[in-house]
């Protein structure tokens, strides 16, 4: 049975006039724990903050800081996925948030996903959705309203494919369905699709945007057309759950799982397995 705290105390039900569920008004965030401890805690906390900031909602970051340690200590929870959402709470029939003054914090904990080994060593087929996603002005942020990524993910039901790239409406890619993406290209530079008008910003994704410069890649964001990925060496999917995937195949296109993908992987495998 799946337990949940809501703003800081033990509950079971969420009230059916929650702004999270009328409007998907609020952000959340899914953090893997290990022995006890979250792992990229900084980066979950920043784009939460962000989220919120967005959004407009109130948000006491530190109080939710204590609320996770408590949570995590007091259920005896150290392997497995934290589960952080933040709605503006209860208000009224309508759009119009005022008087929406209470915050709800929902967490709860679940086991890790059961994805084979394999796929961080010996990567993954993916397909293209056909599942187009709009532009917003709330790109970027990981916010409650993921309709887009729904409707991909019921596109396919094949056990052996794991994965979907979108694309947005004008034939960019932009992420998978639950990850990001990233590609090597013959000079070795890594690129990864900027997020300016669609998309969530992964917290695995900016790590790598963070650190890449140390591990001696160059990387950059930027537009990337569909037919980039034709010229790509190699590519790689990544979230802060699962870590890498390397990309073997995408339609007609064949990649190998390259150099630059595995240390990147192993780096990221260093901080999410600690």
């Amino acid at each position: 049975m799946t337990i949940f705290w809501i703003n800081g105390q033990p509950a079971g039900d969420i009230p059916a006039n929650d702004r999270g569920l009328a409007y998907g008004d609020g952000v959340f965030e899914t953090i893997k724990v290990v022995s006890g401890k979250l792992t990229l805690p900084v980066l979950h906390w920043q784009r939460l903050c962000a989220g919120t900031g967005r959004l407009r909602i109130s948000l006491d970051s530190g109080l939710l800081q204590r609320e996770c340690a408590d949570f995590l200590r007091d259920n005896g929870f150290t392997e497995g996925i934290l589960k952080i959402i933040v709605t503006r709470g209860s208000g009224g029939r309508g759009y119009n948030p005022f008087g929406c003054d209470q915050t709800r914090r929902i967490l709860s904990f679940h086991p890790l996903p059961s994805y084979p080994s394999s796929l961080s060593v010996q990567g993954t087929a993916i397909r293209l959705c056909q599942h187009r996603s709009g532009h917003s002005l709330l790109a970027g942020i990981k916010h409650l309203n993921r309709l887009d990524q729904v409707l991909a993910r019921a596109e396919w039901h094949d056990t052996e494919c794991y994965e979907g790239l979108m694309m947005d409406l004008d034939d960019r890619i932009i992420e998978g369905t639950m990850t990001n993406v990233f590609l090597v290209m013959d000079d070795g530079m890594l690129v990864t699709p900027a997020l300016n008008h669609t998309g969530v910003a992964g917290v695995a994704r900016a790590y790598i945007l963070q650190e890449a410069v140390r591990w001696g890649v160059s990387v950059v964001e930027k537009p990337v057309m569909i037919n980039t990925l034709e010229k790509a060496c190699e590519v790689f999917l990544v979230n802060s759950v699962n870590g890498v995937w390397p990309v073997i195949a995408c339609g007609h296109l064949r990649w190998e799982v390259g150099t630059v993908t595995r240390m990147v992987r192993d780096k990221i495998a260093g901080v999410l397995n600690a």
